[in-house]
């Protein structure tokens, strides 16, 4: 079968490109393959991640400049969100609740206070509240807290939990609506990607397919294709599994706590859950694992394949964890998934959300937490934060575009404009309808990749 586009994998980034072609493009021949029997299975599902639409007002870890950036990515999947619930009913993709960062004690209140006046500017619903109001909109922060400790919050009142699995079969389901002629492959497995002529042949358990151009959205495996075909050497993968703990409903939404400077990993939040309100999950741990997917031991291979056979990815580990900050973090994080006293010290970085919360209230969510890619530079020894994207000629590998979920739509507009130059100018994109239909009407700046 040969198309003039195959996106692999059939996640919330892959969907979204499949639509944003549909929809802004006259590409008709396009193919999706997915290796599972449905769409966003992995890390999209709701199970394996905290289901927040992430805008960069309460994450901590984000520059003012990564912020804009985010913001900007994230409020199209809200005007996404918000179409497809005014037209087509669609109330299960997500509710809306209050979301806090929350700064404890005298050194994090006065970095949260400092932060406020510019990250105001950029989001003008972004509110500092103090103890008082704390306790009204979240009664549990206070109750059982030191009087005395001093206590600061930003607060946005609309905060986005969303079903990103649901989100990718809205994509997918809108994009064959708009092209019928677009073909989805489930339940095949990429076995070999390689160049041919102009364009590819991707080998599957199912039979070949040519291409004309490739984008690879498989996550950490997208590292791995890379490397097959000669990009992206001098990185390896350091997979991180987050697992979460759960308890009934003693927040009103979502609370984040500051994040730790130089951690790239994501600090304990509680969050509601999607689709039941009696429950508040709370995570995520951080442990580092040698499988490319949770839960599915046969990518133990796959991840060694990926993190590369050799001393330079030796050489980064040691560097890395030699650093007191975050190798303390990742010994402690280790036990969190122990039982009995997994339970017990993740209760402490809970009790800085829920003072007084109990130790019987609270549970380990089995089967609950996904595994997010790390990118190890080999050359700088360094952890490469954020967005992980490896441009190749006509083939482009998203290995951790982070948030990823939360900026989906915004990928998928850089994809689709260098998918035009790929494919010879044989196709157009249409960027003005795309940014009149998905871009707030409040900003005058133009997309660009």
């Amino acid at each position: 079968m040969k198309h003039d586009v195959i996106i692999i994998g059939g996640g919330v980034s892959g969907t979204s490109l499949l639509y944003t072609l549909s929809k802004y493009s006259n590409v008709k021949n396009i193919g999706l393959i997915e290796k599972y029997s449905d769409f966003g299975l992995v890390n999209t599902s709701p199970r394996m991640n905290s289901q927040t639409l992430h805008f960069g007002d309460i994450e901590t870890n984000y520059t003012l400049e990564k912020a804009k950036k985010v913001k900007r990515y994230a409020d199209m999947v809200m005007h996404y969100l918000e179409h497809e619930k005014a037209a087509r009913g669609n109330q299960d993709l997500f509710i809306k609740v209050p979301k806090m960062v929350l700064a404890v004690g005298r050194e994090q209140v006065k970095t949260l206070r400092d932060r406020y006046p510019s990250f105001g500017q950029l989001f003008p619903g972004l509110k500092m509240i103090e103890r008082e109001e704390i306790g009204r909109i979240e009664p549990r922060i206070i109750e059982g807290r030191d009087p005395d400790q001093e206590l600061l919050a930003l607060l946005t009142e609309d905060g986005y939990t969303v079903d990103f699995r649901k989100l990718s079969h809205s994509f997918a389901s809108n994009a064959k609506a708009l092209n019928p002629e677009l073909a989805v492959y489930l339940s095949t497995k990429v076995e070999k990607i390689t160049r041919e002529g102009e364009g590819y042949i991707i080998k599957t358990d199912k039979g070949e397919f040519e291409a004309g151009a490739v984008v690879v959205t498989a996550g950490s495996h997208s590292l791995k294709f890379a490397k097959s075909l000669g990009y992206g050497k001098s990185y390896s993968i350091l997979s991180m599994a987050g697992s979460f703990y759960t308890g009934p409903r003693v927040l009103n939404g979502k609370v984040y706590t500051m994040q730790i400077p130089k951690l790239p990993f994501a600090a304990v939040h509680g969050d509601p859950e999607v689709h039941n309100e009696h429950i508040t999950r709370f995570g995520p741990t951080a442990k580092p694992i040698f499988f490319l997917e949770r839960y599915n031991y046969s990518t133990f291979w796959e991840y060694w394949k990926t993190f590369g056979f050799g001393i330079r990815p030796i050489k980064s580990i040691i560097k890395i964890s030699s650093d007191k900050v975050i190798f303390n973090y990742l010994l402690k994080n280790v036990f969190y998934d122990f039982p009995w006293i997994g339970k017990r010290s993740f209760l402490k970085e809970i009790k800085k959300i829920v003072p007084n919360i109990k130790l019987e209230e609270i549970k380990f969510a089995k089967k609950v937490g996904g595994t997010r890619p790390q990118i190890i530079n080999n050359e700088t020894k360094k952890l490469e934060l954020g967005e992980a994207k490896i441009l190749g000629d006509k083939i482009i590998f998203n290995i951790t575009p982070s948030p990823g979920a939360s900026t989906c739509l915004g990928n998928a507009f850089e994809d689709t404009a260098r998918l035009m130059d790929f494919l010879s100018g044989r196709f157009t994109f249409d960027r003005e309808q795309f940014e009149k239909d998905l871009v707030p009407d409040n900003t005058n700046e133009k997309l660009t990749i």
